[in-house]
């Protein structure tokens, strides 16, 4: 692995809609703020959630992937301390801020890399890394089941897959609340911080799209992953689910 903390940038390619290429790099300081403001102060909960079921201790290696800014990555230093943190986007603009984030020491000092990378073809070899973390990424991804598989491939056996996306909501009023709030809301506060109205109407339709839990643990089950699980936050507006590929 890596010692060089600079970002290392690989050509672009098609792994993401063309609004990605389009909207992080735009909103790339203010990611933090607007997932923040968005999430009503929920944001950071959902993370430590997360982080909490990670399983990292000083002798793991973890690959976040789609990991932007770092908000996982800088947790799970900060909480766990694994041996090393590999640090991914498909964005370079995001992992310059998250660059300038380590600078300040928002690493604790555990070993952190950044790699520009998507996850259609990551480019470390097989049975690398005890843990991958996979925050807001899958479903801006054009070939989910490909990434999968991809995350599997770099997993050591019996490593663990941990994915926090948004989902659905599990009771009828959560379920009109978070409609609403998408239509409306969303594009709103994207405008109000970032100017780019536009972007965030795709956001809020990729988030509606995305399949509902059971559908998205049947997903990683056909992907090759075993003892598929997840936990629901905020009654199901986000879900953490985690993966584990089978041990040799």
């Amino acid at each position: 692995m890596s010692t060089d903390t600079a970002v290392k940038e690989m050509p672009k390619t098609e792994a993401a809609p063309e609004q990605v290429y389009r909207i992080f790099p735009a909103i790339a300081g203010k990611y933090r703020l607007f997932n923040s403001v968005s999430s009503l102060g929920l944001y950071k909960s959902w993370l430590r959630k997360m982080v909490s079921l990670c399983p990292l201790d000083a002798t793991t290696d973890l690959l976040d992937i789609a990991g932007g800014t770092g908000d996982v990555s800088f947790m799970a230093a900060c909480k766990k301390h694994p041996r090393h943190i590999q640090l991914t986007d498909l964005v370079p603009e995001m992992l310059e801020v998250a660059h300038r984030r380590w600078e300040h020491g928002e690493a604790c000092g555990v070993p952190l890399d950044f790699a520009v990378v998507e996850a259609h073809s990551i480019p470390y070899a097989d049975n690398s890394y005890d843990v991958v973390t996979l925050a807001y990424g899958i479903r801006n991804m054009r070939e989910r089941e490909r990434a999968l598989t991809e995350i599997l491939r770099v997993l050591k056996p019996g490593g663990t897959l941990v994915c926090l996306e948004f989902s659905k909501p599990t009771n009828a009023f959560f379920r009109v609340f978070h409609s609403l709030y998408l239509n409306y809301m969303i594009p709103f506060w994207g405008m109000l911080i970032t100017g780019d109205r536009e972007g965030f109407i795709y956001l809020k339709e990729s988030i509606k799209a995305f399949p509902d839990q059971k559908s998205y643990a049947v997903m990683l089950e056909s992907a090759g992953f075993t003892q598929v699980k997840w936990v629901n936050c905020s009654a199901g507006i986000t879900a953490i689910h985690t993966g584990v590929k089978k041990g040799q």
